[in-house]
C-alpha cells in the first residue's frame, strides 16, 4: 500500500497521463515531419499531400468512413491490449477473427430467432470461436512452455488452412453454380441495423461498449488488478496467491473472444456472410499498432483507431491526386514507431524522477 496521500497519488497519475499525452502528440508531429521529408525526396509536395488528407478526411462522407474503418480496429486493438496487460503477445488475432467469422456466419444461418436474439447469438458464437482458437496457444504455454508469440503466429497459418478446407468442403454456397464464393447469406433477422443507412452499422456501438467493459474489468476490478499484477511481476503475483497459469488462460480466452468480433461489422453489418474476398484481412496486425499507439488504454485505443481510420479513408483520394496512397501506411508505421520510442523514453524519465523524489523523501525521514 502506498504511503502517499490520495491527493499526491492523483496528482502523480494526472501528471503521468499529461506527459504521455503530450509525448504522443509530439511524436505524431515528428512522424509527420519525417513523412514530409520522404515526400520531398520523392518529388512530392508534403503540404499538398497533408492538405489533401485534411480536405478529404474532414468531409461528411469520409468521417463516416473513418468510423466504419475504425470499428474493427477497436475490437482488434482491445484484444491485443488484454494480452499486453498480462505481458502476453497475442499475435494470433488475425487467425482468431477469421476463424470466428466463418463459424459465426455459418451458425447464423442455422437458427431462426427474433432479431435481437439472432444478432446476439451470432456475436456469442463469434466470441466462443475466437476464444477457442486463442485457448490453444494458452494451453501450449501452460502445459508445454511454448512462447505465445511463436504459437499464435503458427496458429495464424494453421487457421488459414483450416478455414479454406472447411469453407470449400462444408460451408460454401454453390446454389448459383459456384459463382457465389461465400457462405449462405444470414437472414435479415441476424443483420445488425445501420446507424446511418449503408454507411455505418451498429457494430460501432458494440465496439464502444467493449472498450468501456475493457476499462472496467482491467482497470477497476479485482480480476483486472490480478491480471495486471501477473503481467508486471509474475513471481510476486504467485507469492501473493494469484494463480499464474489460470490468469494466462483467462487472459488469452478474453483476448480471443474480443478478437472474434473483429469481422462482425462485415459479417452481420455489410456482406451478411463469410467469403474469402468479402472479409478484410490484416486487421489483426493493424490492431497491434493501434494498441501500441493507444498505450493499451481505452481512450488511447479509440483515438488511435480513429486516427488510423481517418488516414485509411483518404488513401484513395490521394492516389487520384497523384500522391502515392502508400504514404498513408508509411505515416501510420512511422507514427507508431516514433510514439513507442518517445513514450518509452518519457516513461523512463518520469519513473526516474519519481524514484529520485522517493529517495529524497526517505532521506529526509532518516535525518529527522
Amino acid at each position: 500500500m502506498s504511503t502517499k496521500p490520495a491527493s499526491q497519488r492523483n496528482f502523480d497519475a494526472l501528471q503521468k497521463s499529461l506527459v504521455t499525452f503530450g509525448s504522443s502528440l509530439s511524436a505524431i508531429a515528428f512522424a509527420l515531419v519525417i513523412c514530409g521529408l520522404l515526400l520531398l525526396v520523392t518529388g512530392k509536395d508534403p503540404f499538398a499531400a497533408y492538405g489533401k488528407i485534411l480536405e478529404t478526411g474532414l468531409s461528411g462522407d469520409k468521417l463516416l468512413e473513418m468510423l466504419k474503418r475504425a470499428t474493427p480496429l477497436i475490437f482488434s486493438a482491445t484484444a491485443v491490449a488484454i494480452g499486453f496487460k498480462m505481458n502476453l503477445f497475442n499475435i494470433g488475432v488475425e487467425g482468431q477473427y477469421l476463424f470466428a467469422a466463418l463459424i459465426a456466419a455459418e451458425m447464423g444461418t442455422r437458427v431462426s430467432l427474433p432479431r435481437p436474439l439472432h444478432i446476439l447469438f451470432i456475436l456469442i458464437v463469434a466470441m466462443i470461436a475466437g476464444a477457442a482458437w486463442a485457448s490453444i496457444a494458452a494451453l501450449l504455454k501452460i502445459h508445454r512452455g511454448i512462447n505465445e508469440v511463436i504459437s499464435t503466429i503458427m496458429l495464424n497459418y494453421i487457421a488459414l488452412s483450416v478455414i479454406q478446407w472447411m469453407f470449400e468442403t462444408f460451408f460454401r454456397d454453390d446454389s448459383d453454380g459456384g459463382l457465389n464464393v461465400k457462405t449462405t447469406e444470414i437472414a435479415p433477422s441476424g443483420r445488425m441495423p445501420d446507424l446511418v443507412d449503408d454507411r455505418l452499422n451498429g457494430m460501432l456501438i458494440v465496439a464502444l461498449l467493449i472498450v468501456i467493459l475493457y476499462w472496467f474489468v482491467i482497470f477497476r476490478s479485482r480480476f483486472g488488478f490480478q491480471l495486471r499484477a501477473s503481467g508486471l511481476n509474475p513471481i510476486a503475483a504467485r507469492t501473493a496467491g494469484i494463480p499464474a497459469n489460470r490468469m494466462v488462460l483467462i487472459a488469452m480466452i478474453l483476448s480471443g473472444a474480443i478478437a472474434g468480433l473483429v469481422a462482425m461489422p462485415a459479417v452481420i453489418g455489410d456482406v451478411y456472410a463469410y467469403g474469402p474476398s468479402a472479409i478484410a484481412t490484416q486487421f489483426g496486425f493493424a490492431g497491434i499498432a493501434v494498441a501500441l499507439l493507444g498505450r493499451n488504454h481505452p481512450v488511447g485505443i479509440v483515438g488511435a483507431a480513429l486516427l488510423f481510420g481517418f488516414l485509411d479513408s483518404t488513401s484513395a483520394e490521394l492516389q487520384l491526386s497523384g500522391i502515392p496512397s502508400s504514404i498513408v501506411k508509411v505515416i501510420q508505421a512511422i507514427i507508431v514507431l516514433v510514439v513507442v520510442i518517445v513514450n518509452e523514453a518519457s516513461s523512463r524519465r518520469f519513473n526516474r524522477r519519481t524514484a529520485e523524489r522517493a529517495a529524497l523523501a526517505l532521506k529526509s525521514l532518516d535525518t529527522q
